[in-house]
């Protein structure tokens, strides 16, 4: 039997060994980690913050009024949601409250890149026309007239959801 003694031993040079490639691993991940955090940081804006509170609170109160209005007409509407084809079928208590075109306004609730804001014009209360495809997820609507006396907002889950009913008495 041969025994060995410490100086007969010869160590494996430091970057042979696994600790300090595990020691070393550690920060230099926490570095990129906020590298990679910084860049999204910078490529991205959520644009989350208002400057004025107070012009926001006034654009509130306006959109809770429009809203009102459209009650009062007794609009209510329902959106068709097809791959590249919007429809929206609106009713009224008297048709003469229809208007002649819709703004229509589809919006991520936070990623504002993928919003859209389109104009249909329609007849009898029916409006169709195109639109980018939206991707899978929830997604809002809002529908107004084109001189932005009143308003309607829905939701829905995409792809699931494909028919949106807005009502703005049953709310």
């Amino acid at each position: 039997m041969m025994s060995t003694t410490l100086t007969d031993r010869k160590d494996a040079r430091w970057y042979r060994q696994g600790w300090p490639w595990f020691l070393i691993a550690l920060p230099a991940i926490a570095v990129i980690a906020g590298i990679a955090t910084l860049v999204i940081a910078i490529r991205s804006w959520d644009g989350l913050v208002v400057d004025d509170y107070y012009k926001e609170g006034n654009a509130i109160v306006q959109t809770i009024e429009r809203t009102t209005h459209a009650r009062e007409l007794g609009l209510s509407a329902l959106v068709q949601v097809r791959s590249e084809r919007l429809r929206v079928q609106l009713m009224a208590r008297d048709r003469k409250d229809l208007p002649s075109g819709l703004i229509v306004t589809i919006s991520h609730p936070t990623r504002t890149g993928l919003d859209q804001v389109l104009t249909f014009s329609g007849t009898d209360g029916v409006y169709e026309g195109d639109m980018k495809t939206l991707a899978a997820g929830r997604w809002l609507f809002q529908l107004e007239d084109e001189s932005r006396v009143w308003r309607m907002n829905g939701a829905a889950y995409l792809p699931t959801e494909t028919e949106i009913r807005m009502d703005p008495s049953s709310s």
